[in-house]
């Protein structure tokens, strides 16, 4: 892809703490593309080593490599979709629900904003983002480096590495999701004005 959501990994920034949905929703669509880039791309760079130009050129590994980036990136917009509805739960109490038909909506503009092909959406969870968010209401709001991650079933299913040349590897995958995960929330935090953001957000 030569733009789009894969053209850059530049961190989405903002000049003051903002509490616009539409700047909130552009972050969350940035961040899910950068986790799943950074990731899934920083594993294959080392992985090849001083091979890298010349697997990076082969057409099946750019194949599988672009079908795992669409796929942990699916993940990926939900996990940080669920990392700013923890963040914002404790804000909005008896509006639990409300926040998170909010959130959903700015989870199906970031799909909507750069329609993934056919065969990469018809591989999609089946489940939608609004059963999990409501299932994450059940429980009290976790932190990003405490929370299961949706990101990392398709990761490990899709690298375009072969599981025996990844061996004993896991933790260090697993790891760098985890870091992408917690980065996104410090830069949430940093970014944005959570109160303003609530009140705009269920107005």
């Amino acid at each position: 892809m030569s733009h789009g959501i894969f053209a850059t990994m530049a961190r989405f920034i903002t000049r003051k703490r903002s509490g616009d949905p539409r700047e909130f929703g552009a972050f969350l669509h940035q961040r899910g593309a950068y986790v799943a880039q950074k990731t899934v791309l920083d594993y294959c760079q080392v992985k090849s080593g001083r091979h890298e130009q010349r697997l990076f050129a082969e057409p099946d590994f750019q194949a599988a490599l672009l079908h795992c980036r669409w796929q942990v990136y699916f993940g990926a917009l939900a996990d940080v979709t669920g990392v700013a509805e923890a963040w914002l739960r404790p804000l909005a109490p008896g509006r639990e629900p409300d926040l998170a038909e909010a959130l959903a909506a700015l989870h199906d503009a970031a799909l909507a904003a750069e329609p993934p092909p056919p065969d990469e959406a018809a591989t999609m969870q089946a489940a939608s983002i609004r059963a999990w968010l409501a299932g994450l209401q059940t429980a009290p709001p976790q932190r990003s480096h405490e929370r299961a991650l949706l990101a990392e079933a398709p990761l490990f299913a899709t690298l375009p590495i072969h599981p025996d040349k990844r061996i004993g590897e896991s933790p260090a995958i697993r790891g760098a999701l985890r870091f992408h995960i917690v980065s996104t929330q410090q830069e949430m935090e940093r970014g944005f004005d959570p109160e303003a953001l609530v009140a705009r957000l269920l107005g």
